[in-house]
């Protein structure tokens, strides 16, 4: 994607230093664009933890490179390099536990390593598996865009001649959250760059505002048409035919096809059952987690600090601000997910094709792998 015209990737190595990893950090979006230097494991977990990245391939992607940091900084005189890398998986792991391709990337490049390994070699096979976790990313979403213009198509044929498509989203499944292209927004960047009239209802995602903040900072610079609403306000659209489809991520999704994505989707699928207006989710195939099947009971759901719900960041223009919410001694609770059951899925789109949110239907997808 591009910023003021120039290609980015939400993550890469440093040209003239291959000991660092850069990442747009995405907390200060859309007023300050800031890329940040990751040098040690310490900095990839913090920067996952704290949320400078986020988004379930690129968690993945920046684990993947913690893990050659790993093996980088290991001493020549490690007696056992291969414990250190068990090590650094386990820390990487704990960072946040709800995204299923961090463990993925993380396992994927920790079952590539033997006990044997030299220092070197671990170096070279974390280098190469980390690339590659990053560049399927890319291609994976590329294809989701394919595989979901169809469906976009197929609404605006429905709808009289330069009508827009309305398709509200929630979160920030997009190019920032998965290295280019994004997942739920690879179809509306396809069906735009295809000439088809869309517009977009951009939730603003309580507390972190990734909706406000960053789904909308990246429609503008792609020139799509959007509105940022309130999250309270998707039933509302869809009960006055406002809202021709939503597309949403996924953090994890079971083999039956539960989905776990941010706090609020459920009841996005619910006012979307209860207006007949079709709820698809968009996920690489790296998104499921084949060894659950009832995500309610399942899928380990993230609490985070109750700071995030009381206070809010702000930008005066020129600096910085955290302002109070709430009263300052009243609780909060800041559950980061939840989990919409597979009889509310319209569909899920994936780099395969798209299927029924159902066992037997996400097998027969994956038997053509």
């Amino acid at each position: 994607m591009k910023i003021e015209g120039i290609p980015y990737r939400t993550i890469w190595l440093k040209t003239d230093e291959p000991g660092c990893i850069q990442v747009i950090d995405q907390r200060y979006l859309p007023h300050q664009f800031i890329v940040e230097d990751l040098r040690t494991v310490e900095d990839v977990c913090y920067a996952i933890q704290d949320m400078h990245v986020r988004g379930a391939p690129l968690i993945g992607s920046t684990a993947a490179y913690g893990m050659y940091l790993a093996a980088l900084h290991a001493s020549e005189q490690d007696a056992n390099v291969y414990s250190r890398m068990q090590a650094t998986a386990n820390q990487l792991k704990a960072t946040r536990p709800t995204a299923v391709n961090l463990a993925y990337a993380v396992d994927r490049i920790l079952a590539a390593l033997q006990p044997e390994d030299s220092r070197e070699s671990c170096v070279a096979k974390c280098r190469q598996l980390a690339d590659e976790i990053t560049e399927e990313n890319v291609v994976q979403c590329k294809k989701i865009g394919e595989y979901g213009l169809a469906l976009i198509e197929t609404i605006a044929r429905q709808k009289a001649p330069g009508q827009p498509v309305h398709i509200l989203t929630h979160c920030n499944a997009g190019w920032l959250a998965c290295i280019d292209y994004g997942t739920a927004t690879a179809p509306i960047y396809a069906a735009h760059e295809a000439g088809i009239p869309v517009h977009v209802w951009v939730d603003e995602t309580r507390p972190r505002n990734q909706g406000a903040n960053i789904t909308a900072f990246e429609l503008l610079h792609a020139g799509v048409p959007h509105t940022v609403i309130a999250d309270n306000t998707g039933g509302h659209l869809m009960q006055h035919g406002m809202v021709d489809m939503v597309i949403v991520g996924s953090d994890r999704t079971t083999r039956r096809g539960d989905v776990a994505n941010k706090i609020g989707t459920y009841l996005k699928a619910l006012a979307a059952k209860d207006n007949n207006v079709p709820f698809y989710v968009a996920l690489p195939i790296s998104s499921f987690d084949f060894s659950i099947a009832d995500g309610l009971q399942e899928i380990p759901i993230e609490k985070r600090s109750e700071d995030e719900v009381k206070f809010i960041q702000a930008w005066s223009g020129e600096q910085w601000h955290q302002a109070a919410l709430t009263p300052k001694d009243s609780p909060a609770a800041n559950y980061a997910f939840d989990v919409t059951p597979a009889r509310l899925v319209s569909g899920l789109i994936t780099e395969l094709g798209i299927c029924q949110a159902d066992e037997a239907a996400i097998s027969r997808l994956l038997a053509f792998e």
